[in-house]
């Protein structure tokens, strides 16, 4: 008889030689070890001399270590060069308002979260964004602009520009079907008499999954999927955070069911788009736990390409020497009638006095 899988939460830990075979006569990852992971249940894993032991934060930060000492060096699409591993995992519990927000270094957790309201709108276009002060999506549409116009105008003077005029804004200030227009308007096609097909009608991807973990909360179908292979041609930046799995634990649905998700991201800017990718994440379960009735579970994340680029050094250099502080709460503080009514007003979080703000340029 095979020895029964341990509950204990594991993390990865980096090591520079393969690890061979394990007791349960499985393959280990080569360049990694599995240790029993940081968590406050589990104190004895990793000492914190300023939170105390098992800080959760300590996950992302031994999976930057992994991949900066044992990670692959490769060209990328950018030609900026990373490092990288395939395959990771990590595991936030989200009880009582915990939420995986950074405090190693400031994550502005405003913007993710105008951000992830920006998505549920369907809305492709950068000027709602912009203003907002939301900057994460200025770089593609310019870099389209110069290209294709050969004006090389200045990034701040293209976004000033797309928040004077709203012709300039609809004509280059779309990002294509990105995120947000295939999780809730997917294109479907009807077809017709003449042996043709037509545009039908879309789906909403976000209200079924609301719908149906409402009413069968035990289906394997709670998905969001973001990877419509028809139109990543037409994407500024096909989908890196590409499925959401959402699945109830415990109570067969009723009372004191908790609602899990898990983000499967096909690649991952480990500095700079990891931590808005976990924000992001854990807000839309707390969000959607609210609207199907359910108390929050786990968030379970997971990695294909999982890289950090070459000219991010000096960032990693210095989250690495700081420690983990404070356990940032996230508030909810209205139900709105639909997960499509929240405003940045509804949120609130507690507990987060972060490290300053690491600065490293996006590759484009």
């Amino acid at each position: 008889m095979s020895a029964p899988l341990t509950k204990t939460p594991m993390r990865i830990e980096a090591r520079r030689e393969p690890i061979g075979v394990d007791e349960r006569g499985g393959k280990r990852g080569i360049g990694f070890y599995a240790l029993p992971m940081a968590t406050l249940q589990h104190p004895e894993t990793i000492p914190s001399e300023i939170t105390g032991p098992g800080h959760p934060e300590h996950q992302y930060l031994d999976l930057m270590r992994a991949i900066w000492e044992t990670g692959s060096q490769r060209v990328d699409r950018t030609g900026v060069g990373t490092r990288s591993i395939f395959g990771a995992q990590l595991r936030f519990d989200l009880a009582e308002g915990a939420m995986p927000l950074l405090t190693t270094k400031r994550v502005y957790w405003k913007t993710a979260t105008r951000e992830m309201l920006w998505f549920l709108t369907g809305n492709t276009n950068i000027r709602p964004l912009v203003l907002q002060g939301v900057k994460i999506w200025n770089e593609w549409p310019h870099s389209r602009y110069v290209k294709e116009t050969g004006d090389d105008i200045a990034l701040e003077d293209f976004v000033a520009r797309i928040a004077e005029d709203e012709a300039f804004a609809k004509r280059w200030g779309d990002l294509g079907p990105v995120y947000g227009k295939q999780w809730v308007d997917w294109p479907t096609y009807r077809y017709r008499p003449d042996g043709l097909y037509e545009p039908g009608e879309g789906i909403n991807q976000v209200a079924a999954v609301v719908e149906s973990l409402r009413t069968s909360p035990g289906s394997r179908r709670h998905i969001i999927e973001g990877w419509n292979v028809a139109q990543l041609d037409q994407m500024a930046l096909p989908p890196c955070h590409k499925t959401y799995q959402f699945h109830v634990a415990g109570g067969e649905g009723g009372e004191g069911s908790r609602l899990n998700c898990l983000l499967y991201q096909r690649s991952c800017d480990v500095a700079l788009g990891l931590p808005f990718n976990l924000w992001s994440a854990a807000l839309l379960t707390r969000m959607m736990a609210q609207q199907t009735g359910f108390e929050p579970g786990e968030l379970v994340w997971m990695g294909g390409d999982t890289h950090l680029y070459l000219n991010h050094e000096a960032l990693i250099t210095e989250q690495l020497t700081r420690a983990p502080k404070g356990q940032p709460r996230l508030e909810i503080t209205r139900k709105p009638e639909t997960i499509f009514d929240y405003q940045i007003e509804d949120f609130r979080v507690d507990d987060y006095t972060p490290l300053p703000p690491i600065k490293a340029p996006v590759a484009v």
